[in-house]
């Protein structure tokens, strides 16, 4: 449980004022994000430049853990190692509730500067490589930072990767897509899309799907993305959006405002600033602490929780991991019951009285951890 090449400076490893630092080692069950994981492991590779963490916070001696894998520019290892153990947690939630008898885990890797296609080529077959020392206790696909290329050139060097024959994409979007209309229900009394208002933060692969099935559907939509080149072809491609910037986006008066940029866009400082009725996104950990979902509560903010919403993509790569032949139908019928378990979710909360991430933490965990 702990790592000892070249730690972070105390500085670096502190967080929420508990100090990982002792001797020049630094223990992972001390971080705030550390969830009694069942294996936390550092991956590296001198020739290729491959460092980065896989953590599987939950599995078992017959089925295996599903995460996938990101490729970021990390300020530390011990940000990377963070960000593993919180991602694959929260893989552990989003299985729960799903109904799909899996652990959850997280890879992680650290991008180091910009690589020539052949450095990046062997980087990513050298993690391939590692996720075979696993032998099938650790699924996993792309994430931020990583394409299609790259998991298919990493699929001919290790069996343990999905995504190959479906688009995860495509299917988070679309249980995204019915948990906003289960939301909209919920305060307007109708599912309808049309004419109701929405801000996307973030057009990367899941808020441009997002994009793409609440215009044809009629909703006013106000998006912001930090890549002006990206944004300037999003508004080609959609000429009624309303662009704002990624600093105001979260201010936007309008029914729906959906995350779907990276971690942590919803804080105790910028909760106050929000001018929407319900928040449905497709981001991961959108909450800054599990205390910011209690306070969109109190404020009367409709909070869906993240990792319930989003679970479309991990439902997918399940389906191609189970059955050997794809069917859109039986996808289909998975794919609703993202819609169906807000729908529960909201229930329960009105029920009990209790924030909604509370209600479905509660509900994830007996899962989980009955297992």
């Amino acid at each position: 449980k702990c790592c000892d090449r070249n730690p972070p400076s105390i500085s670096q490893m502190e967080r929420g004022g508990t100090t990982m630092m002792d001797n020049g080692r630094y223990y992972i069950e001390k971080l705030t994000e550390f969830d009694d994981h069942d294996f936390v492991s550092f991956i590296h590779n001198g020739k290729t430049g491959l460092s980065g963490f896989i953590a599987i916070h939950r599995g078992s001696a017959t089925r295996p853990s599903f995460g996938a894998t990101r490729f970021w520019q990390y300020a530390s290892e011990g940000d990377a190692l963070s960000d593993a153990l919180r991602l694959s947690r929260m893989m552990s939630y989003k299985a729960a509730l799903a109904g799909l008898p899996y652990g959850g885990a997280k890879a992680v890797i650290l991008q180091h500067g910009d690589l020539t296609p052949t450095q990046r080529k062997k980087l990513f077959r050298s993690y391939a490589e590692k996720v075979n020392y696993f032998a099938g206790r650790f699924i996993t696909g792309t994430d931020v930072g990583m394409n299609q290329s790259d998991i298919k050139a990493m699929a001919r060097v290790s069996p343990y990767f999905v995504g190959l024959k479906v688009d995860p994409t495509k299917y988070t979007a679309i249980g995204l897509f019915h948990s906003i209309k289960a939301c909209l229900d919920e305060v307007y009394g109708s599912p309808e899309i049309r004419d109701r208002s929405f801000a996307i933060q973030g057009l990367g692969k899941i808020g441009y799907e997002l994009l793409r099935q609440l215009y044809r559907e009629g909703g006013r939509i106000t998006v912001a993305e930090i890549n002006i080149e990206r944004l300037d072809a999003v508004k080609r491609a959609f000429p009624r959006i309303e662009i704002t910037t990624p600093q105001l986006i979260h201010t936007q008066k309008v029914d729906v405002f959906s995350p779907c940029a990276l971690n942590h866009s919803l804080t105790f400082k910028n909760i106050s600033k929000l001018r929407c009725a319900m928040i449905v996104g497709g981001a991961n950990n959108q909450l800054e602490t599990d205390e910011v979902g209690e306070l969109l509560n109190k404020l009367g903010i409709l909070y869906a929780p993240d990792y319930v919403v989003n679970a479309g993509g991990l439902i997918s790569v399940v389906d191609e991991y189970e059955n050997k032949t794809f069917s859109a139908d039986r996808l289909k019928r998975r794919i609703a019951r993202v819609g169906e378990n807000v729908k529960k979710i909201l229930h329960q909360s009105r029920l009990q009285k209790k924030a909604t991430n509370t209600i479905a933490n509660d509900m994830a965990q007996k899962i989980f951890n009955a297992k």
